[in-house]
């Protein structure tokens, strides 16, 4: 069974260099652990989802117009998360807000070729199918 995220989850981006937390708003009025609960469409840049630092693919157009600068030399810039689809899977059985529940095996995907994934899921007692 996977654990149910919430708000101050931690977060890591495959082209970041740090790691980010997740920002839960309390408009689902569910709680996890006595702190607001995620689900899939917790996924709005600089709301809900921080940036990871510095960003190094070669697809944000700001890394590639420094790369080009630096003669062909990587060069991170910036990062500045792009997330317009929702986390997925999700988990179907359980819903938050009507929609799927927000668990630590989700994946969101940034326009920027990056994968967020969950790393801590901010509570460690509430399980989820």
């Amino acid at each position: 069974m996977a654990i149910h995220v919430c708000m101050g989850a931690m977060l890591m981006c495959s082209f970041g260099v740090a790691p980010s937390s997740l920002v839960v708003l309390p408009t689902n009025k569910t709680m996890t652990s006595y702190v607001p609960a995620a689900n899939i469409m917790d996924h709005v840049p600089m709301v809900n989802i921080l940036p990871f630092g510095m960003c190094s693919s070669i697809a944000n157009p700001t890394v590639a117009a420094a790369t080009t600068a630096a003669l062909g030399v990587l060069t991170p810039m910036p990062c500045v998360p792009v997330t317009p689809a929702p986390w997925i899977p999700g988990s179907p059985t359980v819903m938050v807000g009507n929609m799927p529940a927000l668990n630590n095996n989700c994946k969101l995907m940034c326009t920027w070729a990056g994968v967020i994934q969950v790393t801590v899921p901010g509570q460690f007692t509430e399980m989820i199918p």
